[in-house]
């Protein structure tokens, strides 16, 4: 399943991290349908309001169906059938929906055909390890592999198409698959967005962890595909929702078991070895600047960037067996860095978090 993930990018730079190409191969960025309503977050739950995407048919008559909108909705799918005027009313839980049986089930079937498929925006997902005979569990953020690339002398701005591919330095977004629907209350009132996160059985990699996972959508043509509703059939668009192992990730504090924490601790990563969590100092700090060039908050486009050496690696080698012997951890390198960092780098100004 998943039931937490992390969305803090501001909201022009994770527009920017989702340029895309139309259906005649022109560069484009999403444009946003009430941008007011998003609210950058590293801890998001149910029944928050997360960016997603979708095509842009669904919104204007006659548009392009390769063209994309942006536009927070609720998370966890209110059916257009829902009778009661308040949506947390509804006694079963559509914030995921299995693959095996989305066409089985009237509240994700109807709007799947009508096409109503979106891309799920996030840096990365929190799953929890549970271990057998404790009441203890082991939060893990997972996520893309990142890549780092070739920045821009000028990072805060993108003047031309041509300049997008050289200014995005950033997190890659994990795309999780999705199906919205519109609610319209009976008694009249703004009608509601919502959405669900498909599911599928766990990757190799993350069986460990837990035994499901989001359908992850991996690459530009699967996102293409999923969301041109106007183009691909649900048939084929379904071919689509299957494991992927291209996937990472590392565990983090239980700070991130209460939805109410919200801060960039929620990300840091932890040494399991000791059962210690790393303190987030400025040094720690800089090294997750690394996966956002803005804070949610406030920005430092003249922060320097780490060579591609320093950053760390957070991989499966921290996945725990049991509550007291990890495989194996990379913590003690992690250490190294960031005590490296404390001795170079003058200290800097915590992000300021809701």
């Amino acid at each position: 399943m998943c039931g937490r993930t992390s969305c803090h990018l501001p909201l022009e730079v994770l527009t920017r991290a989702c340029a895309y190409r139309d259906r005649q191969g022109r560069r484009r960025l999403p444009e946003w349908r009430d941008p007011e309503r998003y609210c950058p977050s590293y801890n998001k739950s149910p029944q928050s309001c997360s960016p997603v995407l979708l095509s842009r048919l669904h919104v204007e008559q006659g548009a392009d169906s390769s063209e994309r909108v942006i536009a927070p909705m609720r998370w966890g799918l209110v059916p257009y059938w829902f009778r009661e005027s308040d949506p947390s009313k509804l006694q079963f839980n559509t914030s995921n929906c299995r693959s095996d049986t989305i066409m089985e089930k009237r509240s994700f079937k109807v709007p799947l055909g009508k096409g109503r498929r979106c891309v799920v925006l996030a840096d990365g997902f929190y799953e929890w390890q549970r271990f057998p005979g404790v009441s203890e569990t082991q939060p893990y953020f997972i996520y893309f592999p990142q890549v780092k690339t070739e920045k821009s002398d000028n990072a805060g701005a993108a003047d031309s198409p041509e300049d997008w591919e050289k200014v995005w330095d950033n997190w890659r977004l994990l795309t999780m698959a999705g199906v919205f629907d519109c609610w319209k209350p009976p008694d009249g009132g703004d009608s509601l967005y919502s959405y669900t996160i498909i599911t599928v059985d766990a990757c190799t990699g993350l069986k460990n962890i837990h035994q499901r996972m989001p359908a992850i959508l991996d690459g530009e043509e699967a996102v293409s595909k999923w969301l041109d509703f106007g183009e691909v059939s649900t048939q084929e668009a379904l071919k689509l929702i299957h494991p992927t192992e291209n996937i990472t990730f590392h565990p983090v504090s239980s700070l991130v078991n209460n939805s109410r924490n919200d801060a960039l601790e929620c990300l840091v990563p932890v040494n399991l070895l000791v059962r210690k969590e790393l303190k987030s100092s400025s040094s720690s700090q800089k090294m997750l600047q690394w996966l956002a060039t803005k804070s949610p908050k406030k920005e430092d486009p003249k922060t320097p960037q780490k060579a591609e050496s320093d950053v760390p690696q957070w991989s499966s080698q921290f996945l725990q067996k049991s509550p007291v012997s990890p495989k194996r951890s990379s913590a003690g390198l992690l250490e190294r860095w960031l005590k490296r960092e404390r001795e170079e780098e003058p200290e800097a100004k915590r992000p300021r978090t809701e």
